[in-house]
C-alpha cells in the first residue's frame, strides 16, 4: 500500500492527523499474505491480545507441523484437537465452516480481489463467525484497499477521541463525519490512530 502520496493529501486535509504523521513517523503498513490463512488467523485472534493469541495461534499451526494448511487438510483434525490448542468450541466451529465454504465451492477467495469492497463484504459475512470488522481488517491488511473506514473498531474510536478531543467515545455517524476529508485513503489513517493510540498507552 503506497503512502507517499496517502500521507501528503492526510496531512493538508486534516491538521490534526498531520500532527499524528508527525508523531508516529513512517507508514510501516503491511498487506498482502493468504487470503484462507489471513481469514483463519483473524477468527484465531477475535477478542484476543498479546502472548495468548500467539500461543494459541502457534499451536494450531503445530498441529499441521509447523506449516499452515490447506482447507482439506484443516478439516482433518478434531474438535478435541482444537481444543487442545486453546480454541472455543465456537472459534472451531468458525474456522470449519469457513473451510467448508472454500471446498464447497461458496466461497471463491481468489475471486475478491476483483470485487469492490462491499461486495467482498458481502461474500465473507456469509461465514459463521466474520462479521463487518473481521471482513473490513481482511480488506485492509490482505487486499491492501487504502480506502476503509472500520467504524466499529474500539480502538479506532478511542484513537479519535483522543486525537479530537471528543467528550465521548465517537459514534459512526461522527466518525464517518471527521473522515470524510480522508478519503480516498482512511485506511491509512486508520493505520496512523491505531499506532497513535499504542504510542500514548506505552508513555501513559
Amino acid at each position: 500500500m503506497k503512502s507517499s502520496k496517502a500521507l501528503q493529501h492526510l496531512a493538508s486535509a486534516d491538521p490534526s492527523l498531520a500532527k499524528v504523521i508527525l508523531a508516529v513517523g513512517e507508514c510501516t503498513i503491511k498487506v498482502g499474505g493468504e487470503p484462507f490463512q489471513s481469514l483463519v488467523e483473524s477468527i484465531i485472534y477475535q477478542q484476543l491480545v498479546g502472548k495468548a493469541a500467539d500461543a494459541i495461534y502457534n499451536r494450531f499451526i503445530n498441529l499441521y507441523g509447523g506449516r499452515f494448511p490447506s482447507p482439506e487438510l484443516l478439516l482433518s483434525k478434531s474438535d478435541a484437537d482444537f481444543r487442545s490448542c486453546g480454541l472455543s468450541g465456537r472459534k472451531t466451529s468458525y474456522i470449519k465452516d469457513l473451510a467448508m465454504h472454500v471446498i464447497e465451492g461458496k466461497l471463491v477467495l481468489d475471486r475478491l480481489p476483483s470485487l469492490t469492497d462491499e461486495q467482498v463484504i458481502q461474500q465473507l459475512t456469509v461465514v459463521r463467525g466474520i462479521g463487518r470488522w473481521t471482513a473490513e481488517m481482511f480488506l485492509i491488511f490482505c487486499l491492501g484497499r487504502p480506502d476503509i473506514l472500520p467504524v466499529q473498531d474500539l480502538g479506532l474510536r478511542r484513537a479519535m477521541q483522543k486525537t479530537y478531543s471528543l467528550p465521548e467515545l465517537p459514534a459512526p455517524d461522527a466518525m464517518n463525519k471527521i473522515a470524510d476529508r480522508w478519503r480516498p485513503y482512511r485506511s491509512i489513517a486508520t493505520w496512523y490512530l491505531w499506532k497513535s493510540l499504542e504510542r500514548f498507552e506505552t508513555i501513559g
